[in-house]
């Protein structure tokens, strides 16, 4: 049996389930559009390039769960 996930559409806010279409965090195409629009203007950007220091705080979290899974 499957659990619904709810989340909020990180372009409008609105509240959908990930498992719906359009699949993933965006509650319609037109949100997951106006984001790669985002992406694509470079109003998204990563700040700095990444270097292992940056990771290691995280180096002792070995709690047994998988960090990029939900419960």
């Amino acid at each position: 049996m499957s659990t619904k996930q709810t989340l909020h559409c990180p372009v409008c806010g609105k509240e959908t389930d990930f498992s719906a279409p359009p699949v993933g965090s965006f509650c319609s195409n037109r949100c997951k559009l106006i984001d790669l629009g985002k992406w694509l203007g470079e109003d998204y950007r990563i700040s700095e390039t990444l270097r292992p220091g940056h990771f290691e705080e995280f180096e002792e979290l070995n709690d047994g769960n998988e960090p990029d899974k939900a419960d």
